[in-house]
C-alpha cells in the first residue's frame, strides 16, 4: 500500500462529477494469457468510471465530492455504488431498471492497461433528470469527456454546467482520442467551445487531435506520462515533471492527476498520479 501524503493548503469545498459510475474489474496476469487454459492472475473488484474515479481521489486528498449519474437497480449497480458511498462520495442521480456497465481492465508487465468498456445505462441520463438541488453547493464541476460523446448525456452534462455557473469553475477531461476520432474531432471541439471549461485535460493524442493549442481553455494541462506535464495558462506555459516511482498500472492516473489538481493544484495531482500507478486499480487503496 502507497503512503499518504499531506494534503496542501487550498481546499475546494465541493466538488461534483458527472459521468459513468460502473464496476471495474483489473486483471493483472502473471504472463501471457493462454488460450483455452488457465492463466495466474491478480485481481481486484472496484468502482469505476471516469468521474466517479476523480471523486473518490477528491475525498481521498481532502475535499468534498458529489457524483452525479445515471445508475440500474441491479447487483451490479449496487456494489459500484456502496464501493464509491464507502469512499466518502456523495452519489446521487436517478435510478432505473437496467445493467451497469462494467469495464475490464487487463494490465500488463509494464503496467500498461487494455480495457474492453460496457458503460451500461449511464449515457443514457437526462438532462431533465437533473435535480438543481445537487449543484446548489458546487464550486467545481468536472465533466468526463465521455459525457460529451453521447446522447441523451451529453445535453445533461450541458446542463449541469448551467446549473452550476457561474458560481462554479468547471473542468473537462478528454478522457479518450479513439472515441474523439470516431465522433469528430470538429464537432467535439464545438461542444468544448459551448460548454467554455476553465480547464482542460488531455493527453498528447487527444491535445493534438482536437488543436487544443488554440485557445481551448484558460488552462490546459496536457498529460505526457512518463514525460510528466504541461501546464498552459494565462501566463504561459510550464513542464513539470513526473514524480518517479514503480510503475504497477496506470489505468487511473489522469484521474487521480485531476482530483489532485482541482483540490489544491498541480503539484497535488502529480503526487496522487505517482501514488496511482504505484498500486494495482484506478482508485486509492
Amino acid at each position: 500500500m502507497c503512503p499518504r501524503f499531506a494534503v496542501h493548503a487550498t481546499i475546494v469545498a465541493v466538488i461534483v462529477t458527472l459521468g459513468d459510475l460502473l464496476l471495474d474489474v483489473i486483471v493483472r496476469p502473471s504472463g501471457a494469457l493462454a488460450p483455452g487454459a488457465d492463466t495466474p492472475a491478480e485481481t481486484r473488484l472496484a468502482s469505476g468510471g471516469q468521474a466517479a474515479n476523480v471523486a473518490a481521489w477528491a475525498v481521498e486528498l481532502g475535499g468534498d465530492a458529489r457524483f452525479v449519474g445515471k445508475q440500474a437497480d441491479d447487483a451490479a449497480g449496487e456494489l459500484a455504488r456502496s464501493l464509491l458511498e464507502r469512499r466518502g462520495v456523495e452519489v446521487v442521480g436517478p435510478h432505473v431498471e437496467g445493467r451497469t456497465g462494467v469495464v475490464v481492465a487487463f494490465v500488463g508487465a509494464d503496467g500498461e492497461r487494455t480495457m474492453a468498456t460496457d458503460r451500461g445505462v449511464a449515457p443514457e441520463l437526462r438532462a431533465e433528470e437533473l435535480e438543481s438541488s445537487w449543484f446548489e453547493s458546487c464550486r467545481w464541476l468536472h465533466l468526463s469527456g465521455y459525457s460529451l460523446l453521447a446522447e441523451p448525456i451529453a445535453e445533461a452534462a450541458l446542463a449541469a454546467s448551467r446549473l452550476a455557473r457561474p458560481e462554479a469553475r468547471m473542468s473537462v477531461d478528454l478522457s479518450s482520442w479513439s472515441a474523439i476520432r470516431a465522433y469528430g474531432p470538429a464537432n467535439f471541439r464545438a461542444r468544448l467551445e459551448e460548454l467554455a471549461p476553465d480547464v482542460v485535460f488531455a493527453n498528447e493524442p487527444e491535445w493534438e487531435l482536437i488543436g487544443g493549442a488554440y485557445s481551448l481553455a484558460e488552462t490546459s494541462i496536457v498529460k505526457r506520462g512518463k514525460r510528466g506535464v504541461s501546464v498552459h495558462g494565462p501566463s504561459g506555459s510550464e513542464e513539470h515533471a513526473a514524480l518517479g516511482g514503480e510503475v504497477v498500472d496506470t489505468t487511473g492516473a489522469g484521474d487521480a492527476l485531476a482530483a489532485g489538481f482541482i483540490v489544491s493544484g498541480i503539484e497535488l495531482g502529480l503526487e496522487a498520479a505517482a501514488r496511482c500507478v504505484g498500486q494495482l486499480g484506478a482508485v486509492p487503496v
